[in-house]
């Protein structure tokens, strides 16, 4: 698909702290994820992604740091009625403790989601449950699962940088604020400058390049 980034293109925009937009398979979910670098986000960065999104801010991480910080699943019961449809593994929310206020402005998230990425953060540092969703990321990572948590943690390491990222699914500034698809978000890439790429195409770059 000749609007997709290049992949070495793309990283070495998301190692600059740019926004990446990440679309998953069509016959997935078939939707743009704005991602982003968690160590430096700004929050002017936050404010973007929040405003584009859901609003409903989610942080892919490992599971060694969600071990790490005590950050179990919000539901451990693996049942068709409770368990997410694509089996994205939300973890209890948190609040960075120290340089917030209520927890929701994007000040205060952009502060969790730096918070998070640190590698000496310990789990006392956040309140739980806040208004950041970490999401515990596949141990094999897109070679395990091709969702969007697997790809932003991805693009983290591949990048050398903290395993942590920001995501949010893109939505249309509509009345119905339906889901933006690809076409959409190809519009929304082009109006902002933003590279995009697929999960598809990252996954074939790593397989390619033994990565």
């Amino acid at each position: 698909m000749s609007v997709l980034t290049p992949i070495p293109e793309a990283l070495e925009a998301f190692a600059k702290n740019e926004f990446l937009i990440v679309m998953d398979d069509e016959s997935r979910e078939n939707e743009g994820d704005l991602i982003i670098a968690g160590q430096s986000i700004t929050s002017k960065q936050m404010a973007f992604l929040i405003k584009h999104s859901s609003g409903y801010i989610c942080a892919p991480i490992t599971n060694k740091k969600a071990d790490e910080l005590n950050l179990p699943l919000m539901s451990n019961l693996n049942t068709e009625n409770t368990e997410d449809r694509h089996g994205t593994a939300y973890t209890v929310t948190i609040d960075v403790k120290e340089g917030t206020t209520t927890g929701i402005s994007a000040s205060d998230r952009a502060n969790t989601l730096k918070a998070l990425s640190n590698p000496n953060a310990k789990s006392s540092d956040f309140l739980k449950p806040g208004h950041i969703v970490p999401l515990r990321a596949k141990d094999g990572l897109l070679k395990e699962r091709r969702g969007h948590t697997e790809a932003g943690v991805h693009l983290a390491r591949l990048t050398g940088l903290q395993e942590v990222v920001a995501i949010g699914e893109l939505v249309n500034d509509n009345e119905e604020g339906d889901m933006m698809r690809l076409d959409d978000c190809i519009e929304f890439s082009k109006k902002y400058d933003i590279k995009i790429i697929s999960i598809e195409q990252l996954l074939q770059y790593i397989n390619e390049n033994n990565l």
